[in-house]
């Protein structure tokens, strides 16, 4: 079912929607001196950083609920929870989770994990909220 985002509607960017939870999505990595910690600024080791394995869960948020969204309509992060429990090396190919837990309004609850060849790297929580793409433009500044 794709859902609506209420372009029809100037009062809100996006109206409630009527989505079931249980959508998934995976995004895939394979970490590169670009995605460590030293390269992002966020520690000193050459490992995978905390920014890039944030970013790649909330890719795969993006990835669960993209497809059920109505034209003009897509989802911004508000936010992100993640407890980062074990290093991945240059090279690791690191796979990430989400799946749509909860659905109030036009906020979008996703629980989200990573795994590489060693097993779980990270688990936590993204919320994203439905928005009308030109009206977030606008308001933004950004028109």
């Amino acid at each position: 079912m794709r859902i609506p985002c209420g372009r029809e509607r100037t009062s809100i960017a996006c109206r409630a929607v009527t989505v079931s939870t249980g959508h998934r999505g995976e995004a895939k990595l394979f970490v590169s001196p670009a995605d460590t910690a030293r390269a992002l600024g966020s520690g000193d080791v050459d490992v995978l950083g905390t920014p890039r394995l944030i970013a790649l869960c909330e890719e795969a948020s993006c990835r669960a609920i993209g497809p059920e969204l109505a034209d003009g309509c897509t989802t911004v992060g508000i936010s992100v929870r993640v407890d980062h429990l074990q290093p991945s090396a240059i090279g690791s190919e690191v796979v990430a989770e989400a799946v749509l837990v909860k659905v109030d309004g036009r906020r979008l609850t996703f629980t989200v994990s990573a795994s590489d060849e060693r097993g779980l790297v990270c688990v936590g929580k993204v919320v994203r909220v439905m928005v009308d793409v030109e009206r977030f433009m606008r308001r933004c500044g950004c028109d």
